[in-house]
């Protein structure tokens, strides 16, 4: 059994029931394999054993009262992984599926993603198994201020900065920060993703999105190509899916799908971008009433999707950009973009492709973006909020989006780069892993056993 190996074993022994996690461990791990084999000194420091367990986790419980007077209660969690580099930082997602075994492997993936920003930052994921759909605003507001009632303790401008994620957007940031400033009595940068009128950043909501393809772009520009012409697939349909959408109509490209929580939406002739933003951030409805407008779309409920896979990337295109949630891309899927001729991928979403999958696309020879590297927009943009919070300044649209593009095009320099040193030319999994692992051991190693 190799060091790596045992390491995944104890793993799976002292945190059981946890599969994502385990799987974001494994990818990362295994890609670490050409660094391991020529630096004893990670090994003699037991950087791996370090890095795949959180410095701190918190669970606790979330007491509400919902509008017909009856109690609820919700599990809360935050991950506080890493903070080699910086003060803790990563999202706060409420859905349904969140558990301890999601937290971690969000938290995990953080660690990597915050280090290939090249920005001083940590860590972290949290959230809780709340639903806010179908909820009304005094409801979320009130579970937001329980949930903030313990994770206050946990939190701090210089210690751990949450931001959003799913279901997490300005309305529960606003609740959350409203309860921190009355417990604390403080008025400080804790959150990332606030509302422009009282310390938040232009860009932020568009930042993912924007930064997926920003790094889809540099990826074919490396292969002198770009997104002009380009039909893209697009799955999901909140901040990442949409702002992806927009900056790919901004460089030429269209987008032909989207999806939500029921079903695939397909328009042949390009999504209606603003039909789409009054559907989900005005009404906050499902995507079958597009049809209502277009009735040429097609739109596939999600009963009807094939049993091995997702009906969004079953179709034509030459580009994907999976901006959905984790494991949304099977093998099954990789084969049909593949066998349709997409030609590259860009991960907008957390881990949304399955190991299958990325090895069918490392294999196949196409540009691959791999989530922590594609996706890093967000967080990097959280971090510019944060300098403009300590700085008491406020940036233009154009002075924060010029800085996104510029780290985009960093993290995919120091991807490819990496890749290179190690003789896997445009293996950007490998490339991306080992120069944001590397990064965080060599600070752990500086900073003691800690």
């Amino acid at each position: 059994m190799t060091y790596i190996q045992k390491t995944i074993t104890d793993l799976k022994c002292s945190s059981p029931a946890q599969a994502e996690f385990y799987q974001a461990v494994e990818e990362v791990l295994s890609s670490l394999e050409p660094l391991l084999e020529t630096n004893s000194h990670y090994r003699k420091q037991a950087i791996i054993q370090r890095i795949v367990e959180p410095e701190r986790q918190i669970m606790f419980r979330v007491p509400w009262v919902d509008d017909k007077g009856d109690i609820q209660v919700n599990k809360g969690y935050r991950v506080e992984f890493n903070s080699a580099l910086g003060p803790y930082k990563g999202g706060l997602r409420f859905h349904p599926s969140v558990n301890a075994g999601i937290v971690k492997f969000l938290g995990f993936e953080q660690i990597f993603k915050n280090a290939l920003t090249g920005l001083p930052i940590g860590g972290a994921k949290g959230g809780a198994n709340f639903d806010p759909r179908g909820r009304s605003d005094a409801e979320i507001m009130r579970f937001c201020q329980s949930f903030m009632s313990e994770l206050y303790r946990h939190i701090g401008p210089t210690c751990d900065v949450p931001a959003g994620d799913i279901g997490v957007g300005a309305r529960e940031i606003g609740y959350m920060f409203g309860q921190y400033k009355r417990l604390t009595g403080r008025y400080e940068g804790v959150f990332t993703g606030k509302s422009l009128l009282w310390g938040g950043s232009l860009v932020r909501k568009e930042a993912t999105g924007y930064g997926a393809v920003y790094f889809a772009d540099y990826m074919l520009e490396e292969r002198g190509d770009n997104l002009q012409g380009k039909r893209c697939l697009v799955s999901g349909a909140g901040n990442v899916a949409i702002y992806a959408m927009e900056k790919l109509y901004q460089l030429g490209a269209t987008p032909v799908s989207c999806s939500d929580s029921s079903g695939t939406l397909y328009h042949e002739s390009g999504i209606d971008l603003r039909l789409i933003k009054r559907l989900k951030e005005g009404r906050r409805c499902d995507l079958l009433e597009y049809i209502d407008t277009y009735p040429e779309a097609v739109h596939t409920p999600v009963n009807e999707y094939p049993a091995d896979g997702h009906s969004v990337w079953r179709y034509t295109a030459d580009a994907a950009f999976p901006c959905a949630t984790q494991n949304e891309l099977t093998l099954a899927d990789a084969k049909a973009l593949l066998e349709n001729g997409c030609q590259l991928v860009s991960e907008g979403a957390n881990m949304p492709s399955t190991h299958e999958a990325v090895d069918a696309f490392l294999a196949a020879g196409i540009a691959y973006g791999p989530g922590k590297a594609a996706n890093a927009g967000g967080v990097a943009t959280s971090q510019l909020e944060m300098a403009q919070n300590a700085s008491m300044q406020t940036w233009t649209f154009e002075q924060v989006d010029q800085r996104l593009k510029q780290i985009m095009k960093n993290i995919f320099l120091v991807a490819s780069e990496t890749a290179k040193e190690f003789d896997h030319d445009g293996n950007l999994v490998l490339g991306a892993n080992i120069a944001g692992f590397r990064r965080v051991a060599d600070a752990m190693i500086q900073q003691g056993v800690v």
